[in-house]
């Protein structure tokens, strides 16, 4: 799953066909399984689980690939999953955060790399991108369930760092460290948001060129081939493809 950037907006035009809805199916069940793991199998109590659960909901996950996938938290024995960050760069040197998770480190770097490598770009060290970006709280309100001073109020108070009036949603930005708390203040409030993630936004987008933006799609489509990448963010521009 790519972050939600242009390139996700990209991904979603285009439709999906029964694999590639499988494979993101597998990727959210993946998500599922490890914030079940990690706190409490109750969503309301494990604010990562419901958080992940919603984005299944929003994909259209079948109720019981959820349930499926909260259970095989329970068994001992599975597969310990690690979250890890890989950083490097694409054609025309445009920067790549590539968030995995791995029951098989060195299997995961050495397939980002021969992909990376492969489109004549290269693997960096950690920090070697992550310094373009600010690693952020995302939180989408459809702008019809809520006035704009009354969602402003509220993300305000819970200490966000931003609210902004979008064509359809609004949109609540928050310090990384702040997103579940703002969250969970926000769905007292609202039931259900558009989307929300912790993402890595861009300091600054980088403008290309029709044909070097397809080689950038290029790049993003096969790492989130990848069964152990779970979202991608890059600085390129891609406005051009929507």
């Amino acid at each position: 799953m790519a972050g939600h950037s242009h390139w996700a907006g990209i991904k979603h035009k285009k439709g999906r066909a029964d694999k590639e809805r499988s494979k993101i199916f597998s990727k959210l069940s993946r998500e599922i399984t490890v914030a079940a793991k990690l706190g409490d199998k109750d969503p309301n109590m494990n604010p990562r689980l419901r958080t992940a659960i919603q984005a299944a909901k929003q994909a259209n996950m079948p109720k019981d690939n959820i349930t499926r996938a909260i259970s095989k938290s329970e068994i001992s024995g599975d597969k310990n999953y690690e979250s890890l960050r890989y950083e490097g760069f694409g054609p025309s040197n445009i920067a790549f955060i590539i968030e995995t998770l791995t029951d098989n480190k060195n299997r995961s770097a050495s397939s980002i790399r021969t992909i990376l490598q492969k489109n004549g770009g290269r693997l960096g060290e950690t920090g070697s991108t992550s310094h373009l970006f600010s690693n952020v709280g995302i939180i989408h309100i459809d702008k019809k369930k809520i006035k704009e001073e009354e969602i402003f109020e509220i993300a305000i108070n819970a200490g966000a760092k931003d609210c902004l009036n979008l064509s359809e949603n609004f949109e609540i930005i928050t310090e990384k460290e702040d997103f579940y708390k703002i969250k969970t203040e926000i769905e007292k409030k609202i039931d259900n948001s558009n989307h929300s993630s912790v993402e890595w936004r861009p300091l600054n987008y980088i403008d290309l060129s029709k044909e070097k933006s397809e080689q950038i799609l290029e790049v993003l489509n096969s790492l989130d081939e990848l069964d152990d990448v779970q979202n991608i963010f890059t600085n390129a521009n891609l406005k051009n493809l929507q």
